[in-house]
């Protein structure tokens, strides 16, 4: 599962904020990881309060926004690309507003309006109360961009709501912004700025508000989600009182850091039925001498560790991971290490990459990217072979399984077919057969690939 932070997810036309008839139209394309998916969501409800529809295409839109990643360089050319497109939306109806949301904004704060100068607004993860307010000025007529990348250690987004959207069934609670842990290759600190976390009590709110509005699951997220400590509750509390919300049916988080995954964690997982045996635990490398450059705050032996605490507490838990090869001074042996670990852990899944040098990080200032292209490509494939193979291997050992399923719509296959995701969070393709979105079935698994499950509806 190469560059998956790099997928697109465009604004649903089925889900239109609250407006008024006649009135402007917001488009939103959302790039990188599922807090970025949140935050459209977010912008998506203030820009509702203001009046603004959800338009289906950027031609039908009054404000266009691009809610951009930066944890790499392609992610960013990606985006300025796409800007560029969208200039000519600007220059077919003058009034259109093109904005420039999120990570990406914040990091080239200083370089944008000269790299993309149609650009009409530009806003940093912190600034989105402030949203409404920046895009009806520029609907005013501005000759300047309009910029705010304040980054705000007091901001939680207290109290706002947001207009989910994608498939309905399952939804997003941020419950933790920022990060502290200042790996050497990560942007995200400067991006996002220092950890806060959200109050319990806000927690609860939105994961209400989601359960009545038909969501039967939900994501707490957090750049280092099992950190998250408010005043004296713990993580661990939190998934116990999320449990406790009716309608909510499966509770997933992501994603944790290695060193935060605590006993009474584990116990949580293990003890709360509706918390999906499932976690998302990043190793980046195998090797020793990589993670100390890194500064993860582990050796693989700890990592080990905690799989194995999982493991004991959870038999069948499901564990992907991330893997990042080419990191600077990265050696042969070091690759070899990382392949071994990942063959003797066996995650179900990986998303894998190549290093890229971020500007601003220690890894930029300190330590040099020395590592070519080539070679980067050519581990990375060696990675993706050895996961797919093991990816295959764990699938296939779900065949003449029943597993719990929650339908989240339909396949792309076939109108006939619906997908699901087990409480590993393996996706599954079974017969509609009467059922719907939402419903959640028990399903023997027939078949597999080494990325998805098919099977047949045995009970609801």
């Amino acid at each position: 599962m190469s560059d998956s932070l790099l997928q697109i997810r465009r604004a649903p036309a089925t889900a239109a904020a609250p407006s008024e008839a006649g009135g402007p139209k917001v488009y939103i394309e959302t790039y990188g990881c599922q807090m970025n998916v949140a935050d459209t969501d977010l912008m998506r409800g203030l820009l509702g309060k203001q009046g603004y529809a959800t338009a289906a295409t950027p031609g039908e839109a009054d404000v266009i926004l691009l809610n951009t990643c930066a944890v790499r360089e392609k992610a960013e050319e990606r985006v300025l690309a796409r800007a560029f497109e969208l200039k000519a939306e600007k220059k077919k109806r003058p009034g259109v507003v093109l904005g420039l949301t999120g990570c990406m904004a914040e990091h080239l704060r200083e370089r944008l309006t000269t790299i993309a100068p149609w650009v009409d607004v530009i806003v940093g993860p912190d600034g989105y109360r402030r949203l409404p307010g920046l895009v009806d000025e520029a609907r005013g007529g501005i000759s300047d961009p309009l910029v705010d990348v304040r980054l705000d250690k007091r901001e939680t987004y207290d109290g706002l709501d947001t207009v989910p959207g994608g498939d309905g069934v399952a939804g997003f609670v941020t419950i933790q912004r920022g990060c502290d842990k200042f790996c050497t290759f990560c942007i995200v600190p400067m991006t996002r700025g220092r950890e806060r976390a959200t109050a319990p009590r806000e927690v609860l709110r939105q994961v209400r508000s989601l359960a009545a509005g038909g969501a039967k699951e939900v994501t707490l997220l957090g750049q280092t989600v099992n950190s998250y400590r408010h005043e004296e509750a713990r993580f661990s509390d939190l998934l116990r009182a999320v449990a406790g919300v009716e309608g909510i049916r499966r509770i997933r988080f992501t994603s944790p850091y290695p060193i935060d995954f605590t006993d009474d964690v584990v116990a949580a997982i293990a003890e709360e039925p509706k918390v999906a045996k499932h976690v998302h635990l990043p190793l980046q490398s195998g090797s020793d001498a990589v993670l100390d450059r890194m500064k993860r705050g582990y050796r693989l032996a700890d990592f080990v560790a905690i799989v194995a605490a999982l493991r004991r507490a959870v038999p069948d838990i499901a564990i992907t991971t991330d893997i990042l090869v080419g990191f600077a001074g990265e050696t042969d042996e070091d690759q070899a290490a990382t392949l071994a670990a990942m063959s003797a852990i066996g995650f179900d899944a990986a998303f894998t990459f190549a290093y890229s040098e971020r500007d601003g990080t220690h890894a930029a200032r300190r330590l040099p990217d020395d590592i070519s292209e080539a070679l980067k490509k050519a581990r990375l494939g060696e990675v993706i072979a050895l996961q797919e193979h093991i990816s295959g291997r764990r699938m296939a050992a779900q065949v003449g399984r029943v597993e719990e399923v929650l339908l989240h719509g339909e396949s792309k296959r076939s109108p006939d077919e619906l997908v699901g995701r087990t409480g590993g969070f393996k996706a599954v393709i079974v017969p509609r057969a009467g059922h719907a979105p939402g419903d959640v079935v028990q399903v023997r698994i027939d078949r597999s690939t080494s990325a998805t499950l098919h099977g047949t509806i045995v009970s609801k």
